[in-house]
């Protein structure tokens, strides 16, 4: 199963794109959409909608992982942060990729054991579960990670059972 991983946001939008067959993940591409503060906010979304475009046609996966949007404070930033979302989405939607959330406590949870670990656990679980040298940069692209790596123990491989008939 091919994993899009995402943390969704619209100055940096974190992805990571991972094989995963049921045993181990396989990391296939990583990095990060980032958007120019100077930028009109409308332009800001359509270039993460064609840069999204662009990621789900050329890796090709089987499903989306995106974090729900959990906010307190802000509520000027938690509505930009929906829209890059929804413009995320809807890259997912066209292209006929299911999309599924999961909260923050939730991938903590499947990638430290532990849904109140600090972001550094988690940044050192990714490295760690993917066997790299260090861990990726920026931290929106080591969250994206995380947020594939959780869908990947949380799905127990459904996708992969859907799509090929098993």
């Amino acid at each position: 199963m091919r994993i899009l991983g995402i943390d969704p946001g619209y100055a940096i939008v974190g992805f990571g794109v991972l094989d995963y067959d049921k045993v181990k993940f396989t990391p296939v591409e990583y990095g990060a959409i980032f958007t120019e503060a100077h930028t009109d906010f409308n332009g800001r979304l359509k270039n993460i909608f064609t840069d999204m475009q662009y990621i789900i046609e050329r890796y090709k996966p089987d499903c989306m992982a995106v974090e729900k949007l959990y906010f307190t404070t802000n509520q000027k930033t938690a509505i930009d942060v929906a829209q890059a979302r929804g413009v995320i989405n809807l890259a997912a939607a066209l292209a006929d990729v299911p999309v599924f959330e999961y909260t923050p406590l939730q991938v903590k949870q499947s990638v430290v054991g532990y849904g109140k670990a600090e972001k550094k656990q988690v940044m050192d679980m990714v490295k760690r579960i993917l066997k790299l040298a260090e861990v990726p940069k920026p931290d929106d692209t080591a969250d994206a990670i995380a947020i594939a790596i959780c869908h990947g123990h949380c799905s127990g491989g459904s996708e992969m059972r859907k799509k090929y008939d098993i």
